[in-house]
């Protein structure tokens, strides 16, 4: 496991966000407000959902999951980030690197399958509303949610056993502040070649994949709304897809900056670490705040339950 010549890695050694002692504090302070707030948000939207009957929709359901990977997806990587920016040793374990890759690769492929997924489900809404009902039962959506969670965590394995096949002798320090493939390739000293072009495979696979899925579904919401015929109903049905394209395009724009490019050019990168940061702990605290913003269901259910909560 991970040898060569003669040494076996048991831990590496993360390198942070950033190597100026004075801005760490700042930074750790920063991050905990970001991580908090996502933390309140997710599990928020989450517990609301399942606390108002109006809410038990297919939309919603998708939504309570997308609260959940972001949840999760942060609770991979924003701990032990926090965590180093108060260490002078800012050290990780073999198996807790391979957990972490592990963790983090499955709920960001998962995420990208479930934006698909929430985007065919307002299509059915929007352009197929007499049947919407029929076709979209509680079955179908728990299908649809075994079966991203099932590619999504089947992806991860594959990619995550391939990486720490290779060997790392060189060196264990990587130059960013959580396990990701490309710090992790160019770090190895194994020929990289075959992991590089899987991960170059799988990455556009699985973006192009889930978002032509995307794509298509809102090329048909746009031509279903143009013939619309009072301003009104266009307004009502754009509003209730509205949130959903905000992230998918924040998601899907800093997903494509982040892994469409060589691995082995991670070092020389540097303000990867800030699109990284923003993926992995800005948006899952966005996307909470978007829907309950642009949402007036989610906003009236909020009301009502903060107002019921004053009456006692």
């Amino acid at each position: 496991m991970a040898r060569g010549n003669g040494s076996t890695v048991t831990e590496f050694v993360l390198m942070g966000f950033t190597d100026r002692p004075e801005l760490q504090l700042p930074l750790f302070l920063v991050f905990l407000v970001i991580y908090l707030l996502t933390l309140v948000g997710n599990t928020g939207m989450i517990l609301l959902i399942k606390a108002d009957s109006r809410l038990h929709t297919p939309m919603y359901y998708f939504l309570s999951h997308l609260a959940f990977i972001d949840l999760c997806y942060s609770s991979s990587i924003g701990p032990k980030m926090l965590q180093n920016l108060l260490v002078k040793r800012k050290t990780i374990s073999f198996s807790g690197c391979f957990a972490q890759l592990y963790f983090s690769s499955a709920f960001a492929t998962t995420e990208c399958f479930l934006l698909a997924a929430m985007a065919y489900d307002r299509y059915m809404a929007i352009c197929n509303p007499l049947i919407y009902t029929a076709i979209m039962t509680q079955r179908v959506c728990k299908e649809l949610v075994v079966g991203v969670y099932t590619y999504g965590f089947l992806n991860s394995v594959i990619q995550t056993i391939l990486t720490f096949q290779l060997s790392f002798c060189d060196s264990n320090v990587i130059h960013h502040f959580y396990c990701a493939d490309p710090p992790l390739l160019a770090l190895s000293c194994s020929d990289t070649h075959s992991k590089e072009k899987q991960l170059l495979i799988f990455s556009v696979v699985n973006l192009t994949g889930s978002l032509l899925t995307v794509l298509v579904s809102y090329v048909c919401i746009l031509f279903c709304i143009i013939k619309i015929q009072s301003s009104e109903g266009k307004c009502k049905a754009f509003s209730t897809c509205a949130s959903h394209l905000t992230v998918v395009t924040i998601f899907y724009g800093t997903l494509f900056f982040m892994y469409l490019q060589q691995p082995k050019a991670w070092n020389s990168w540097k303000y990867n670490k800030v699109v990284s940061v923003f993926y992995s702990l800005v948006i899952p605290m966005l996307n909470p705040l978007i829907y309950s913003l642009r949402n007036t269901e989610v906003k009236d259910t909020l009301k009502k339950l903060l107002e019921g909560k004053e009456s006692q």
